[in-house]
């Protein structure tokens, strides 16, 4: 498919799938940069109502750096991977109290926030400043794959920049990635665009038996507030995993403990 062509069967895709997202109908940085950590290892529809109550609670940077964080992670549960949330904290600290509450708008500074990495930088930049600067995640892999690559594989994220790059809507990237990421989730459903062809692809392990299950689980438990090792081994699993994930959250900043009593950080 040439290039002209694939970009007038995206803007139709664009617009025959587009999916309304908070968001998408606000733009401001902050809500980009919520929803991309969020969006993590999460479909959309669990994300949605997690980042409106998100929200509700810390609308802005201020209100999220002044929060303790065993509030964030309590609001966070249930999305897992709460590394994330402390990120979203950590940065939200850095912005109001090192930037005096500038979110910064360049790639090199966000690279410097707390979880932010090049693909969640780009998005950032293509969302919220509507700038064209090239970012793989899944599902724009999903679409390249599917029309660039059909017999292709490990494919290097290389190749799909070079070929970004080439097709990119430079005047509108914000709706050009909206649509590369609504259309790779409708491929994705017809089980088209294997992400295994791609040279990154690595299978994500099941939660469940793994030592990131029984994580949650203690951050679950801890929201209802402190307990002893002893109580928290009653009211979870007991295994091997539990000492490696609560050394783990402990390690992270996430748990820690005083007086024999284990609490979500504050």
């Amino acid at each position: 498919m040439n290039t002209k062509d694939f970009q007038e069967l995206l803007t139709q895709k664009g617009a025959e799938l587009y999916r309304s997202m908070p968001w998408r109908e606000d733009t401001r940085p902050y809500y980009v940069m919520v929803s991309e950590l969020m969006l993590q290892q999460t479909q959309v529809d669990r994300v949605i109502p997690k980042f409106m109550a998100f929200i509700d609670r810390f609308p802005d940077e201020k209100a999220l750096a002044e929060a303790p964080l065993s509030e964030v992670l309590t609001l966070w549960n249930g999305l897992g991977y709460n590394r994330r949330a402390k990120y979203l904290h950590d940065t939200a600290k850095i912005i109001t109290n090192e930037q005096h509450g500038e979110f910064p708008a360049d790639y090199e500074s966000l690279l410097r926030l707390s979880g932010v990495g090049p693909n969640t930088a780009g998005a950032i930049l293509a969302y919220a400043f509507n700038k064209p600067v090239v970012f793989i995640e899944t599902n724009i892999r999903t679409v390249y794959f599917h029309h660039f690559f059909a017999d292709g594989e490990k494919v290097p994220d290389l190749a799909l920049k070079e070929l970004v790059n080439a097709t990119m809507d430079t005047e509108h990237p914000r709706e050009f990635y909206w649509a590369l990421m609504d259309y790779g989730t409708y491929l994705k459903k017809q089980g088209s665009g294997a992400i295994r062809q791609s040279l990154h692809y690595k299978k994500q392990p099941a939660l469940k038996g793994s030592v990131r299950e029984v994580r949650g689980q203690i951050i679950k438990r801890l929201t209802q507030g402190g307990a002893t090792e002893k109580e928290l081994r009653r009211d979870i699993v007991q295994d091997h995993r539990f000492v490696p994930a609560l050394e783990g959250l402990i390690r992270d900043g996430l748990v820690n403990e005083s007086q024999g009593q284990l609490h979500l950080t504050k």
